[in-house]
C-alpha cells in the first residue's frame, strides 16, 4: 500500500449530511463520542479508509484473525426531514506530518462525494477539571460558530494550536469552501475520559437537534471516577514512602555526621 484509500462497503444517498468525525486523541473524548452515537442511532458502516502512515502494526480478534489498521465511516438516516450523519472513527491517527495532510484530504474528499454540508471534528484539550468540563469551539466562519455558541460551547482561545486531524480538517476545510467547526473539551487526557465525551455530546445533539439519550455514559463515568480516585491514592502513598525515605536518609547523614 502506497497511499491512502477508501473502500467503500455500502453507496447510500444521504440528505444533506453533518460528518462528525472522533479519532483516538487526548482521553479518547472524539472517540467515546463517535462510538456511543455509532450505538445509540445503530448507524451502518458503508466505507473504510486505510493508509501507510498509520502505525505499522495489525490487530488481532478473538478468533486469530488480523487486520490492518483503520478508519470507518458509519452512516445514520434521520426519519424527519433534517440532516443525515456521517460518523468517522478509527483504530489511530496519521503518525507523520506528510500522512496528517494525506488522510484529512482522503477523508474531504469522501465527504464530498458524499455531499457532506457541515464538518464537525472533536477533540480533547487538556486541562485539569474540577467542575464540568468546558466545550470550546472554533470554526470556518462566524455563522456556523454561532450555532456552536448558541448550543452551549465557549469560544476556544486566540493563538491555541489544534493538533492532528481535529485540526487538519477544519483547516483544509475551509480551502474547499466547506463549513467546519471543531469542538474541543477539557479533559486531563491520560486516561479515557467518558465524562468529557458527555459534555460535548451534550453540545453537539443540541447543535444538530439529536434525540440520544445520554445516561447510558453515566455508567462509564462512574468507573472512570473510581480508576481516578484510586490512582490519586496510590500517588498519594507514593509520595509518603518517598518523604519516609527521605527523612531516614537524612537521619542516617545526621548520625554519621
Amino acid at each position: 500500500m502506497r497511499e491512502t484509500v477508501v473502500v467503500e462497503k455500502e453507496k447510500v444517498e444521504l440528505n444533506k449530511p453533518v460528518m462528525i468525525e472522533g479519532l483516538p486523541g487526548l482521553g479518547l473524548v472524539g472517540k467515546i463520542v463517535t462510538e456511543y452515537l455509532i450505538k445509540q442511532l445503530k448507524a451502518q458502516k458503508i466505507a473504510e479508509l486505510y493508509s501507510p502512515h498509520f502505525a505499522y502494526y495489525v490487530l488481532v480478534n478473538n478468533s486469530g484473525s488480523i487486520r490492518l489498521l483503520r478508519s470507518e465511516f458509519y452512516c445514520w438516516k434521520k426519519e424527519k426531514e433534517g440532516n443525515d450523519l456521517l460518523l468517522l472513527t478509527g483504530d489511530s491517527q496519521p503518525q507523520t506530518i506528510e500522512g496528517q495532510y494525506e488522510v484529512a484530504d482522503a477523508i474531504l474528499n469522501y465527504a464530498d462525494k458524499s455531499g457532506v454540508e457541515l464538518i464537525v471534528t472533536i477533540g480533547g484539550y487538556r486541562k485539569e477539571v474540577k467542575d464540568e468540563p468546558q466545550v470550546l469551539a472554533s470554526a470556518t466562519s462566524q455563522v456556523t460558530l454561532g450555532k456552536a455558541l448558541e448550543a452551549g460551547a465557549k469560544n476556544s482561545p486566540a493563538g491555541g494550536p489544534i493538533v492532528g486531524t481535529a485540526g487538519m480538517l477544519v483547516g483544509l476545510a475551509k480551502f474547499r469552501e466547506t463549513e467546519a467547526v471543531c469542538l474541543l473539551v477539557e479533559t486531563p487526557g491520560y486516561m479515557p475520559d467518558p465524562r468529557a465525551a458527555k459534555s460535548v455530546l451534550g453540545v453537539l445533539t443540541k447543535m444538530l437537534d439529536l434525540r440520544v439519550d445520554l445516561s447510558g455514559l453515566d455508567k462509564e463515568i462512574s468507573k472512570s471516577e473510581q480508576i481516578e480516585e484510586r490512582m490519586k491514592k496510590i500517588e498519594e502513598q507514593r509520595r509518603i514512602s518517598q518523604k519516609t525515605k527521605r527523612k531516614i536518609e537524612e537521619e542516617k547523614v545526621s548520625y554519621i555526621s
